[in-house]
């Protein structure tokens, strides 16, 4: 068999490759921690596409002297709430090998006993240093591979980096390359562009320099582009914001510096949004339809949080307050915003230049509501709660200091922005309280230990008309 035919072997049956990878996927896939489905069955899989990066299919492999990357999208059947939802689809990039070395032994997915990949061991290829380069190589010379197309944007990507997987993220998987670039894979993927490359590459072209602009990307060229990965540069010895928080709480020091600059950053990052970006008008229906979705989520909340329930009459009045003003002719303008804003979403270099990262939005949210025009304030609504989340996680609770945040972060705005929050404190308060009820959901159901921590704003937000 000659080599061109040997790439093609694992592909050729494409209909008994997928059930040939199920079981091992039927035990794997649900471990992985950014699989959305946990706590549900997994009834079945689909292929959507397929594409060989390094073949498979070689004599190499077989003899155990090679390796194969195998690209797939799969579609995962779950019984889903409401059961009309669509089921969820992933990005695998799975190693091939006759057998794996013990430093590639943790990302093992098991041995296949039928099909095109019979005897081979496949493995979560992106653990794999040969692998993760090719994944750069592919961005150093852009075009299409089978159902993937590749892009870049400004100048020649270096060769040669060294690439390291992060293990801090929750629903993608990162690798750093060098210290020159970043990788993010969206393991999750949605129809339409993801808006960690749309909003990135917008700020780009508005000369903003307050976000990282992507240098590649790569897009499934399904009927509907999926966004599956974007490499951006990597901004070496930053730290995040939240550990810079929490280390000056340990060391009993003041953030409000820091503070009052990221409240700078953030107001220079809407403004360059709103200017490269449409700006629709909220008017008097959208106005009582976005206060109504803010209801419809505190009522399914405290269904789920028993705990919520005694605090839902004066919750609800801040979404009302919100609802009486669009009634009464008020309107304003929506624009695109980061969307998921908090301080683990910033990074500080050493010289005190904040930049905002991962513009992604809250991932559990279907990707057309995340591409949505919204108001600014729920950006700083996520933020203000983020310093209460700081100031909660280290004992004893230090309220002034969360306050003095919060203060320093609004005023911040104001300077760059011309405009502070603070002066429509109802749609503040509203926005606050969306995203802490979004916070007891989530602490409820994935960490009951911190509950606590969003019900503090749930009581103060509850009485704040008292």
């Amino acid at each position: 068999m000659s080599e061109a035919a040997s790439t093609r072997v694992a592909l050729a049956d494409s209909t008994t490759l997928l059930p040939s990878l199920a079981p091992l996927l039927h035990q794997w896939l649900p471990r992985q921690r950014w699989f959305a489905g946990k706590g549900r069955p997994v009834t079945a899989f689909s292929l959507v596409s397929a594409t060989e990066m390094l073949p498979v299919g070689t004599e190499s492999v077989a003899a155990g002297t090679g390796t194969g990357l195998l690209h797939l999208l799969v579609r995962v059947h779950q019984p889903s709430t409401p059961p009309q939802s669509p089921d969820d689809c992933y990005q695998l990039l799975l190693g091939v090998r006759a057998a794996l070395p013990p430093r590639l032994a943790p990302a093992l997915i098991g041995q296949v006993t039928e099909g095109p990949l019979t005897g081979r061991t496949v493995y979560e290829g992106l653990h794999d240093p040969r692998l993760a380069e090719l994944l750069l190589e592919r961005f150093r010379t852009p075009g299409t591979l089978g159902a993937l197309r590749f892009d870049r944007s400004g100048p020649a990507i270096a060769a040669g980096l060294a690439p390291r997987l992060l293990d801090t993220e929750q629903s993608n998987t990162s690798l750093v390359y060098g210290d020159a670039y970043i990788l993010k894979i969206f393991r999750r993927v949605f129809p339409g562009t993801n808006p960690d490359l749309e909003l990135p590459l917008a700020l780009a072209q508005e000369g903003c320099g307050r976000v990282p602009a992507p240098v590649a990307w790569f897009e499934a060229t399904t009927p509907r582009p999926l966004t599956l990965g974007v490499l951006q540069p990597f901004l070496s010895g930053a730290e995040d914001g939240w550990q810079l928080a929490l280390r000056a709480l340990a060391e009993g020091r003041d953030f409000t510096d820091e503070a009052h600059a990221l409240g700078r950053a953030t107001a220079e990052v809407h403004t360059a949004l709103a200017a490269a970006l449409p700006t629709p008008a909220l008017h008097r229906a959208q106005t009582e339809r976005l206060a109504a979705s803010m209801v419809r989520r505190l009522e399914a909340a405290a269904q789920a949080v028993p705990e919520l329930v005694p605090y839902v009459p004066g919750l609800r009045t801040a979404f009302d307050a919100v609802a009486a003003l669009g009634h009464r002719g008020r309107d304003w303008a929506a624009q695109r915003v980061h969307g998921d804003l908090h301080l683990g979403q910033t990074l500080c270099a050493a010289d005190g230049f904040w930049s905002l990262i991962d513009f992604e939005g809250e991932p559990a949210r279907p990707l057309r509501e995340r591409r949505r025009p919204q108001l600014p304030v729920r950006d700083i609504a996520g933020m203000l709660r983020s310093f209460d989340y700081a100031a909660r996680s280290h004992r004893p609770w230090n309220a002034d200091w969360a306050a003095r945040c919060r203060t320093a972060y609004c005023e911040g705005y104001a300077r760059a922005a011309g405009l502070d929050p603070r002066g429509e404190p109802e749609l503040l308060r509203a926005h606050e309280t969306d995203k802490a009820v979004y916070e007891v959901l989530y602490e409820a159901r994935h960490r009951p230990h911190w509950l606590p921590v969003p019900m503090a704003a749930i009581h103060r937000l509850a009485t704040a008309d008292d």
